[in-house]
């Protein structure tokens, strides 16, 4: 399975790593579950709901990683009828890759690491 991403405010983080775990963002916990996108996904995410934000982090899950929680992954339809990986169930920390600041541009736009197509 691929790698999926997660698009958090630093201090939301490392708040989560205090704790031991990622429970969601406030709509996260509004919605009932954790979005998050896939690498073909997270560039229009970011321009969507993140637009101008700075001091963010790109979060990659791999949801081989996820443990029990692997069985709260669905891939659920969203934005223009695309399937997007949603995790009913706290983020274990174990399930995460990297973790890379995702800084804005000039021109608002974010700059992605190179590993992102």
């Amino acid at each position: 399975m691929s790698l999926i991403y997660k698009i958090v405010p630093a201090k939301l983080w490392h708040a989560a790593e205090a704790k031991g775990a990622f429970e969601g963002s406030p709509i996260d916990l509004a919605d009932g579950f954790i979005h998050f996108s896939t690498a073909a996904q997270v560039r229009k995410t970011a321009a969507k709901h993140f637009s101008g934000e700075d001091d963010l982090l790109l979060i990659a899950i791999d949801p081989a990683k996820l443990g029990e929680a692997a069985r709260s992954l669905r891939y659920e339809i969203s934005r223009a009828g695309a399937l997007f990986p949603h995790l009913y169930a706290p983020l274990p920390l174990a399930a995460v890759c990297s973790i890379k600041p995702l800084p804005c541009g000039q021109d608002g736009a974010h700059l992605f690491p190179e590993e992102i197509p």
